[in-house]
């Protein structure tokens, strides 16, 4: 029988704090790509989100350029009521993974509703165009109403997106939904840039 020397004892030691080191670094790794896979979705979640308000908030020109045959009457309608679909998707998807966000969208599918959802109906009741030189129209719909909810629910989109990183990143403004100004070589803090 051999005696159990110090140099034994410490090539032991090493071995377990190198696989307990491999182990730490393994669980890490897996959580910080967890959490980026986590907040990759969420923002194309909050993309297509936004993406269907914008299909919504551009049918009042399609309705406007729209031919005048009933097939394509049929088929503009459809389109509509496919939209409205993804809308309410959207609507009960974010109630769902990011309540934070729900009520702001809420207030931008709402507000898109009422302010291109009363273009349309205006537009339906315009003739069809008959050249195509008429299909440029000269005014733009107003979109004030949907642009002022759309910039409120992408700070809200901002603030819980910036949620999920870790704690030692700066804070976000739940107010601006931007980062403080990192300081100036000199120490004082830049003013902080729009988003």
């Amino acid at each position: 029988m051999t005696n159990w020397t110090a140099a034994q004892t410490a090539i032991v030691v090493v071995a377990v704090i190198a696989v307990l080191g491999s182990a730490i670094t393994a669980a890490v790794t897996y959580v910080l790509s967890q959490r980026a896979a986590q907040r990759e979705r969420q923002a194309k979640g909050f993309a297509e989100a936004l993406n269907a308000v914008e299909d919504y908030a551009e049918l009042p020109y399609r309705v406007r350029r729209r031919p005048g045959t009933p097939e394509a009457r049929h088929q503009l309608t459809e389109e509509v009521s496919r939209i409205q679909s993804r809308l309410a998707y959207h609507q009960a998807l974010l109630q769902i993974e990011a309540p934070c966000v729900a009520d702001k969208y809420r207030l931008l599918v709402g507000a898109a509703k009422n302010q291109a959802g009363g273009q349309m109906e205006v537009a339906w009741r315009q003739a069809t165009f008959t050249t195509d030189a008429e299909m440029n129209l000269t005014n733009p719909y107003p979109r004030g109403e949907i642009d002022t909810a759309r910039d409120a629910c992408v700070v809200a989109m901002r603030v819980a997106l910036r949620r999920g990183r870790l704690r030692h990143s700066p804070a976000v403004s739940a107010a601006t939904g931007v980062l403080p100004a990192k300081p100036a070589s000199g120490g004082a803090s830049a003013p902080s840039a729009a988003p």
